[in-house]
């Protein structure tokens, strides 16, 4: 039984979303008369393209035009606007940023760059959000719930995945330059296109912002931020059946930070990745991938010493066979990790996991299946098998019914393992997923309503005082341990619609992510949050307005200190100053809100930012 606390603490402003979603949902129902569009395709399903139709996981997909009218500073606050996710961040941009799926911990979601793992050996692990730039992304792709069964470690809440831009035939350059408070500035150029058997595509883009004094009761300074990126894909097809593509991504960037009251901490980190693959259809039925990733994370931080370094690489050899309506998958995976940081007890040290993953689909008339296995074995614990099961059943047109089943896990990082702080006998975190959804869509209009409960057992924390590990001493001793569970319930509602002139979208999340040893709410967490967006044309301008609204949280899971409900209303426009030019105009935190992600932590107040962009008509 799924039990919310919808007290009188929930903000009245998060009642009207629900409203406004529950009057979307009834207004699609008997809406009949949207044009017929080509259905989209997504991969972070089953890591092969399937319609968006025949999907039948929780996803959303964002592309890049939604991510240039957003004027959004950082990849966490687009993320923050999708269905079921929250975002925490110490500061402005650059500050540590966690992304809650479905009210887990970072941790728990597998990112992916171009098909490229990234994630951080140190601490509890987890990708740096605040080192992946925004400009050099093109599309994403969020899947929600488990996915272990087809991606191994850490996909416990959900998939991320994350494409820079691919050429198409021509040439397509383009210049963009923006300003905003802050001091911000921001420059971006690339070109991308394709020739006979060649497509291509880079892009370089800098950031750079004097920013707010980032921590209330450190240093009372202006904590800047600085960041250059740049990516590129190169494919070239060699004939009819065979693919060779490359691909990278680099970004470096300098951030301020306090920790001390007098001096200028500085927060440095580069994130770098790698890709080749070989795609080959061998016949009309079966196809294969090769593929080589490799990414680095690398933090440090000024004048205080300190530096870690992840090294993960990955080889995956993808099989698929289509035989009418049924679709096999297998793949053979090989996953190795590598952390050199100060902290541990030898530097560097490492570990590989080696995986076995198969899968069966089936679309046929209004039914559809989804059925996944995969056994990884991991040098240092051994063996685990994760599964899941996943059925839609079409039964009136346009809508769908689904339930799903699904385990997962994720293995210690090898700083929990190897640190001065390390237990080497830790388990895996594990899950046990159960999920229940109604889907409706047409067109471009949809609604969706997920039920879920995710629970985690043997989960990973830092234990102060308390074990047996070198680091258990002295006035700031503990160690990790598997300590406890959790459950991440709640429910899910999303939906768009358009009425007249104007596009209405929003969604709605009631949850409860809930240590079950304690009672107690998981830190930096709310039981409701929700967005509500509308946009329309007027005399060529597009305009809009999105309300982002969050109940209390707490900064920790000892729910000791509280972080208020918060609503931001934010607003844009973009228009053609010409055929080839675009500008952005964004203005968020309307009314200047005071809020926190994190306890002593300063957000952003009212921020202005306007844009332009030159890019050929093709």
């Amino acid at each position: 039984m799924m039990n919310f606390d919808l007290g009188a603490r929930l903000p009245l402003r998060v009642c009207a979303l629900a409203l406004a979603a529950a009057a979307a949902c009834s207004a699609q129902a008997h809406n009949h008369n949207t044009a017929p569009t080509l259905p989209e395709t997504v991969v972070a399903a089953t890591r092969t393209a399937q319609p968006l139709t025949d999907v039948v996981a929780d996803v959303s997909i964002v592309d890049r035009d939604t991510i240039e009218r957003s004027g959004a500073t950082g990849l966490g606050d687009v993320l923050a606007r999708l269905p079921g996710i929250e975002m925490g961040r110490s500061g402005g941009q650059g500050g540590t940023t966690s992304l809650f799926v479905r009210g887990a911990e970072t941790r728990f979601t597998a990112v992916y760059i171009d098909g490229v793992r990234v994630d951080s050996q140190a601490g509890s692990g987890g990708t740096s959000w605040e080192a992946i730039p925004l400009e050099q992304i093109e599309r994403i792709e969020v899947l929600r719930g488990p996915a272990a069964a087809v991606y191994g470690s850490d996909a416990i809440a959900g998939v991320i995945q994350i494409f820079t831009k691919k050429g198409e035939q021509g040439v397509a350059p383009y210049v963009g330059v923006g300003a905003g408070s802050y001091g911000t500035y921001r420059a971006q150029a690339g070109v991308s296109g394709a020739s006979g058997a060649v497509d291509y595509a880079l892009g370089l883009a800098r950031e750079s912002s004097k920013g707010f004094n980032a921590k209330k009761d450190g240093n009372p300074d202006r904590d800047d931020y600085h960041a250059t990126s740049a990516s590129g894909r190169l494919g070239w097809q060699l004939n009819k059946a065979h693919r060779l593509e490359g691909n990278f991504l680099y970004n470096d960037t300098d951030s301020g930070y306090d920790v001390s009251k007098t001096a200028d901490d500085r927060s440095l980190r580069r994130l770098q990745t790698l890709g080749l693959n070989w795609q080959s259809q061998w016949s009309n039925a079966y196809s294969t991938r090769l593929a080589v990733t490799d990414s680095r994370d690398r933090y440090e931080t000024l004048p205080s010493p300190y530096r870690t370094d992840t090294q993960s690489r990955n080889y995956l050899f993808f099989n698929e066979l289509r035989l009418g309506v049924h679709q096999l998958t297998a793949a053979l995976e090989r996953r190795e990790d590598e952390l050199t940081n100060m902290g541990l007890d030898s530097s560097p040290r490492k570990r590989a996991q080696n995986a076995l993953a198969l899968g069966y689909g089936l679309r046929q008339g209004a039914h559809t299946l989804q059925l996944n296995a995969r056994h990884d074995q991991d040098s240092e614990f051994g063996g685990k098998t994760t599964g899941s099961a996943a059925y839609a059943y079409e039964f009136v047109k346009n809508w769908r019914a689904t339930a799903s089943a699904g385990t997962a896990f994720k293995a210690p990082t090898l700083y929990q393992r190897f640190s001065l702080y390390g237990d080497d006998s830790l388990r895996p975190e594990t899950s046990r997923n159960v999920e229940l959804g109604l889907k409706w869509a047409e067109g471009a209009s949809q609604f969706s309503a997920t039920l879920y409960r995710n629970n985690v057992s043997n989960l990973i924390d830092w234990q102060g005082n308390i074990g047996s590990c070198t680091g258990n001493s002295g006035p700031w001793g503990g160690c990790y341990a598997n300590v406890g569970k959790a459950r991440y319930q709640g429910l899910t509602l999303a939906g768009a619609y358009r009425l007249g002139s104007v596009n209405l979208r929003g969604s709605l999340d009631l949850q409860n992510p809930q240590n079950l040893d304690t009672g107690k709410q998981l830190g930096r967490r709310a039981k409701q949050h929700g967005v509500l967006g509308a946009d329309t044309l007027v005399a060529g301008w597009t305009l809009g307005a999105e309300a982002q609204a969050s109940g209390r949280r707490y900064d920790t899971n000892a729910n000791t200190t509280e972080l208020g409900g918060y609503t931001l209303l934010n607003l844009y426009a973009s228009t053609r100053l010409a055929r080839d030019y675009q500008v952005v105009v964004r203005l968020d935190n309307l009314a200047d809100k005071d809020y926190a992600l994190a306890r002593n932590y300063a957000t952003a107040g009212r921020s202005f930012f306007v844009g332009l962009k030159w890019a050929p008509a093709r």
